[in-house]
């Protein structure tokens, strides 16, 4: 069965084609590119004028048509409300259009499982690092469960805040992240771990204050090296906890080479498996018509009076049956 999957929660326009045998027919992506931080309203428009455009590029890259379309899956949440709904309304269109099923499907699950399939993983611990999200979780009974999370805001979110206030183009995890290493002289920053887990806020305040007297390439090592840190920390508190053997990095800010280093390392000091989904770290409709495609395979339907968007949708919410 054809799988078509909406991706559409924040700055990336995606959609992706997958096949009955979970392999990639296209993966195409429009990002919206702010000034400054994302205006969700300025986003949801961005995507509305560039979902045909989209579609049809993938469409023929996949070489079918959307009467060859078995499923069409998009992101139901969690998300930027406007961008949830824009996206929500053309999966609709199309399934009402061409009598497709159609499913709504949890963004950050999407993340894990398109990770699990693509690095070929069976029961990871998994970091689930992006802007709006921080988790450290494993599956267990049915669910994903929550072992660490940030309590303020995302590791992203702190990075793009820090790129805003520095002047550095949105987004602005890569550039940070280059700046970084040329950076020779670690400033020490405020390190908040709790348990499992973590706090940003702070980190953020004295990064930005330490600007002000220290070369910007030494902020960045620093602001890096102490987050990084703390994430690789809380991970391998939860990894010793859980005795997992498979550690998986997703989201956003997993496109973080250092980041990856240090995790590998963890892993590797634990006899543990460590992989990233290289490609496909940052949001993309792959992911989503994978999920969809496990999720109708498992037995899951869902008609349009379902479709509503969750903003707050929860990892920890969703009942795992595939």
């Amino acid at each position: 069965m054809i799988t078509l999957g909406i991706e559409g929660t924040a700055h990336t326009l995606g959609i992706g084609v997958v096949d009955s045998r979970y392999e990639v027919l296209a993966d195409i992506r429009e990002i919206y590119e702010p000034v400054r931080g994302i205006h969700p309203r300025e986003a949801s428009q961005f995507m509305s004028e560039n979902i045909k455009k989209v579609l049809d590029a993938a469409l023929t890259k996949a070489d079918v048509c959307m009467g060859e379309v078995g499923l069409v899956s998009f992101s139901q949440g969690p998300g930027m409300g406007p961008c949830l709904r824009t996206i929500a309304t053309a999966a609709r269109a199309l399934s009402l259009h061409y009598g497709i099923p159609i499913l709504g499907v949890n963004h950050c699950i999407a993340h894990i499982e398109v990770g699990k399939i693509l690095c070929g993983l069976k029961d990871p611990l998994t970091l689930y690092v992006s802007g709006g999200n921080t988790q450290i979780l494993k599956l267990k009974e049915g669910y994903y469960r929550i072992f660490g999370e940030t309590l303020d805001i995302g590791v992203g979110n702190m990075l793009d805040k820090f790129g805003r206030e520095t002047d550095l183009k949105h987004p602005a995890g890569p550039k940070i992240e280059k700046l970084a290493r040329k950076g020779a002289r670690y400033i020490e920053l405020p390190y908040v771990v709790k348990g499992t887990d973590l706090s940003f806020s702070g980190l953020l305040t004295s990064a930005l204050q330490k600007t002000k007297d220290n070369p910007i390439e030494d902020v960045c090592f620093s602001l890096q090296e102490t987050a990084f840190a703390m994430l690789t920390e809380v991970t391998e508190r939860a990894l010793a906890h859980l005795a997992a053997k498979e550690v998986l990095l997703t989201g956003g800010v997993g496109n973080n080479m250092r980041l990856q280093e240090m995790l590998g390392v963890m892993a590797e000091d634990h006899d543990a498996l460590f992989d990233v989904p290289r490609g496909y770290c940052s949001d993309n409709g792959v992911m989503i018509a994978l999920l969809g495609l496990l999720m109708h395979n498992s037995g899951i339907r869902s008609d349009i009076s379902q479709t509503y968007v969750k903003q707050r949708f929860r990892t920890d919410t969703v009942e795992i049956k595939w």
